[in-house]
């Protein structure tokens, strides 16, 4: 419930102000990617201005995730490690459990029975 009330309270703000952003801003513009001939049609893109907001959101969002995805690589390995190490050592203690557990069924099987 706490999860869903953030989300209105954080999305719709966010999708009114994309929508208001994307109705001011329908006008045509040109991205010219050959920076010594800008009039090149080969090099350029012609779209609504918001299309280009949005895409340069959408690559912020996705070099943020990427950034924050190698710069925890550390913690993701830390965290694969111990796993691995408890896995053994629950390994080991089930080995033992189970020696135990022979030992003392053999104890029990050769004391005298008066």
């Amino acid at each position: 419930m706490f999860k869903k009330l953030i989300n209105i309270v954080v999305l719709v703000p966010v999708a009114i102000i994309l929508i208001v952003l994307s109705v001011a801003n329908r006008q045509s513009v040109t991205l010219a990617l050959n920076p010594f001939r800008p009039e090149d049609s080969v090099l350029s893109v012609s779209a609504p201005f918001f299309v280009f907001l949005f895409l340069a959101v959408i690559l912020g969002v996705i070099l943020g995730a990427a950034a924050t995805w190698f710069s925890q690589g550390k913690y993701r390995r830390r965290a694969r490690s111990e796993a691995n190490e408890a896995l053994k050592w629950h390994r080991e203690a089930e080995k033992h459990r189970s020696q135990a557990e022979k030992l003392a069924t053999q104890a029990t099987l050769a004391a005298p029975q008066n």
